[in-house]
């Protein structure tokens, strides 16, 4: 398993605010895994424009909530 990239206290608190739910702490590790998918995509984004920063940019906002 990688480093947790994620504050579980404040997911957590998040989770039960917006739905009332508990969350496994399985959930952290998946979440973690997005989380390192999507900072890879966005460094990758930031190298292809010769930057050495990656940006807001570089994240894909094409996201329905």
């Amino acid at each position: 398993m990688s480093e947790q990239l994620v504050v579980v206290s404040k997911i957590k608190k998040y989770i039960k605010a917006k739905a009332g739910m508990n969350t496994s702490s399985t959930a952290f590790e998946e979440l973690t895994k997005i989380v390192e998918f999507e900072i890879e995509k966005a460094i990758k984004s930031a190298e292809n424009e010769n930057r050495k920063t990656v940006m807001d940019r570089d994240f894909n906002h094409d996201r329905e909530f």
